[in-house]
């Protein structure tokens, strides 16, 4: 449908940001590194597409880049479907920019002030120009997507991008709800984080030309990935150290958002436990969290939400199983957040 339109891929080089990761991490990047250095390239060329007076806070939203998460899913979804090429750098490049502008939202609603290691554009320059912003950068992205050829993928991106929003509300109203259930929860995960993993490995097959049945083990390995992930960050909020999480814990519960741990919890306290419970999260400080700790290592809620976090993993691999080709990358993916997971314990 798009693939004989993809051309191949020729990119610059330009030196990575960070190399502190572990090698196993290095490992997966790569054979990647090529193709995340066009995407980061080419992010950086969107900046001139945008009015010369915001084109300092674009910049500033473009170039906060992670791991490249998403881009690298795209990439290692067009090899698993056979074909790699320019057309999958702008397909990466929407889709990042589509998550860098929930970011700046993200922000502004969650009033935090350091992302990543450096001010929010928010903390900046206001909650005014982030909310703005973040507007320009998702329109930006949806116009990036109208320029191929047929529909398919403006409406894949415009589709996703509204659950991702959506999300995002659904999440928003349910802060403080001590009464939220597991699934309800779950489906937040799916809504906010797993809809662009999903959307990244199956356009990224789509462009390679993969039949349906391989766009469809792709989209679900995306989406069982994109829920463990969220889970796995989830816990590193509550269980893991500073140095891990890359911020202060517990910052979750400090905006009202029950998580899994907390979750099971609750369904697993009794009913003075349950009380003293929703009053931590009610009044809920910083200090307060190795009371909780206590209460969850009582319970094993740790073991709990790693068999959570390992089930989905799980699930993500069965559906790698099924693909002929490119499996190698992606059930590396599974077993790198694996270990990661494990090093929560110990």
């Amino acid at each position: 449908m798009f693939a004989a339109a993809t051309r191949p891929l020729i990119v610059p080089k330009i030196e990575r940001a960070n190399d502190t990761t572990p090698f196993a991490w290095r490992q997966i990047v790569e054979p990647a590194e090529p193709f995340l250095d066009a995407v980061s390239v080419r992010l950086q060329q969107q900046i001139k597409e945008f009015d010369a007076g915001i084109g300092s806070y674009a910049e500033y939203a473009l170039t906060g880049q992670g791991k490249q998460l998403r881009p690298l899913l795209v990439a290692l979804s067009a090899k698993a479907a056979g074909k790699l090429g320019d057309d999958h750098v702008t397909v990466a490049v929407i889709i990042e920019m589509v998550h860098l502008a929930t970011l700046v939202h993200d922000d502004v609603m969650d009033e935090a002030e350091i992302r990543r290691g450096r001010r929010t554009l928010a903390a900046n320059w206001g909650n005014e120009t982030a909310v703005l912003l973040g507007d320009c950068l998702f329109a930006h992205a949806l116009n990036l997507a109208a320029s191929f050829p047929t529909p398919e993928i403006c409406r894949a991106v415009a589709s996703a991008t509204n659950t991702v929003c959506s999300g995002e509300i659904l999440q928003t109203r349910q802060r403080g709800n001590f009464n939220l259930t597991l699934s309800d929860y779950l489906k937040v995960l799916d809504m906010k984080t797993a809809e662009l993993f999903s959307l990244s490995c199956d356009l990224g097959a789509c462009l390679g030309g993969a039949p349906a049945v391989r766009r469809k083990a792709l989209h679900g390995f995306g989406a069982a990935l994109g829920t463990a992930y969220q889970m796995y960050d989830d816990c590193v909020d509550i269980f893991g150290s500073e140095t891990t999480a890359g911020k202060s814990l517990g910052t979750d519960l400090l905006k009202g958002k029950l998580t899994l741990p907390v979750l099971l919890l609750r369904d697993r306290a009794s009913t003075a436990e349950r009380q003293k419970l929703e009053a931590l999260i009610k009044n809920w400080q910083p200090g307060l969290l190795s009371q909780l700790q206590v209460m969850l290592a009582r319970h094993d809620i740790l073991h709990e939400s790693v068999g959570m976090i390992q089930r989905q993993l799980g699930a993500a691999q069965e559906f790698v199983q099924t693909l002929p080709e490119g499996r190698e990358s992606l059930t590396a993916l599974t077993e790198y957040l694996t270990h990661q997971t494990e090093t929560i314990c110990a």
